[in-house]
């Protein structure tokens, strides 16, 4: 008889799993009770379970966080993370091997309480020193960020306790970490029933686009890992704004959600400012994103910021026969039929597509199919996705025609970030060989600005 459990490596030495993805209703988990109202999750709570499959999933999920070196796959508000035990050498490990990450590129801590961060920098303190051990050990500049936006989409650097309390693999051996507590109730249950801070980067393959449905960390991960949990699409769909609020003047580490005049209508952060590039930086980053190429899907991505013309179509088509294009503003449904130049030939609404609803995970549709009770998430992707045309376009042989598929994201910014890297993942499924970005205002702030930090990470080539 065969043993189930003795591992399975590729051809690289990697163990292989078999991975389940694990679909719970954050609403069925069980009941939460609050020691300050007020305050909800930034003070301590407590969460009585129910008897429900999704319940079960959850304490499955946080035992194997718990107990094994496997990482898990969660949803947050911004993008599925990849977690395991902060503290734990050989589960961080799993992480990066999981990932391939390369191993200078620290990870963000996850957290479910103020009070699991307190023990978690107070780690070494004795209890003979009072003083010490009653201070707050979160620097006062954070206080009123942490009041105004946690929990939610920001990560904070903090001082590493000596001796440290993480795994080395978090911090890439810095003196700092950085840290956040998630907005996501499942994100926040998963972290206190494991007990434990989880270390969590984005549950992509690295240099991937960020995933925000379990169907993407299926694509990339499928064999790496054994869990995935299905919480539905991420609401926000852009990794969380990093802030450095140790040196003077505070800085942007990382851009997101929370925009830099956000930040500025909180005391101590009225001169914050951008300590990011837009392009891969040398030296041992402080936070994830800053010296790597990211978030990039297999075609070659062409950030433009210009206006159309079938000159540039053709420049960027000519190795070519199938483009993808991520239209935003202005472009539309088909960005190229009205330019002079260009002939279309054949217009398919949507004939190739699921009704424009490609990322419901999968195994929640079949949890519908199966369980007439289970009622299906509201949360689906805003945009329509690929759109199909075929174009002649001058300065291309006439019988080459161009196939396109466009992928609208809409014209507002929350719409763009959500549908951002679900775009870049639909368009690599299609199989195109070049994706054309229609690229926004920078000035717009917020994210907008970390839109098109992305985009610039992602790219190849910038036509402005």
């Amino acid at each position: 008889m065969t043993d189930t459990n003795i591992p399975i490596t590729d051809g690289c030495g990697h163990i292989s799993h078999n991975t389940r993805i694990l679909p719970i209703d954050s609403s069925l988990i069980g009941k939460v009770a609050f020691t300050n109202p007020e305050k909800a999750f930034l003070d301590d709570w407590s969460l009585e379970l129910s008897e429900s499959s999704d319940a079960k999933y959850l304490q499955e999920a946080a035992l194997e966080l718990r107990s094994n070196d496997t990482p898990v796959a969660f949803p947050t508000e911004t993008v599925y993370g990849l977690g395991a035990d902060a503290t734990r050498s050989t589960a961080v490990t799993g992480i990066y091997e999981a990932k391939r990450r390369p191993a200078d590129n620290p990870l963000i801590v996850h957290v479910s309480s103020i009070a699991q961060l307190t023990n978690l920098l107070r780690h070494g303190t004795a209890m003979t020193d009072c003083n010490q051990a009653l201070s707050d050990p979160i620097p006062l500049v954070y206080r009123a960020l942490i009041d105004r936006f946690w929990p939610g989409p920001l990560t904070i650097l903090l001082p590493l306790p000596s001796p440290s309390p993480l795994a080395s693999q978090v911090t890439a051996g810095l003196s700092t970490f950085a840290v956040r507590m998630p907005s996501s109730f499942l994100a926040l249950a998963l972290i206190h029933l494991a007990d434990v801070p989880l270390a969590a980067p984005s549950a992509n393959a690295s240099t991937r686009p960020s995933p925000t449905t379990a169907a993407h960390v299926m694509q990339d991960l499928s064999g790496r890992i054994k869990i995935i949990i299905d919480g539905g699409e991420c609401e926000v769909g852009l990794e969380s704004t990093v802030v450095d609020g140790l040196t003077d003047p505070p800085v942007i580490l990382r851009p997101g959600g929370i925009s830099a005049e956000m930040l500025r209508q909180s005391p101590g952060w009225e001169k914050v400012a951008v300590g990011y590039k837009d392009s891969p930086e040398n030296g041992i980053p402080k936070v994830p994103g800053m010296k790597y190429k990211h978030y990039s899907p297999r075609a070659k991505v062409i950030l433009i910021k210009r206006a159309l013309d079938a000159q540039l179509l053709a420049k960027h088509s000519s190795s070519t026969d199938n483009i993808g294009c991520v239209a935003t503003r202005t472009w539309g449904n088909a960005p190229f039929n009205h330019l002079r130049g260009v002939t279309a030939l054949e217009y398919e609404n949507n004939s190739k597509t699921n009704n424009g609803c490609s990322y419901l995970p999968q195994a929640k549709a079949e949890r519908a199919a199966f369980d007439p009770a289970y009622t299906l998430p509201s949360a689906r992707l805003t945009f329509s996705a690929g759109k199909f045309t075929q174009i002649l376009v001058e300065g291309r042989p006439r019988d080459k025609p161009l196939s396109v598929w466009t992928v609208p994201l809409g014209s507002e910014v929350p719409q763009i970030a959500r549908g951002l890297f679900s775009a870049l993942r639909e368009l690599d499924g299609k199989g195109v060989d070049v994706i054309l970005v229609e690229g926004i205002g920078d000035d717009e702030g917020g994210a907008a600005a970390a839109v098109m930090n992305r985009l610039r990470k992602a790219a190849d080539q910038l036509e402005t």
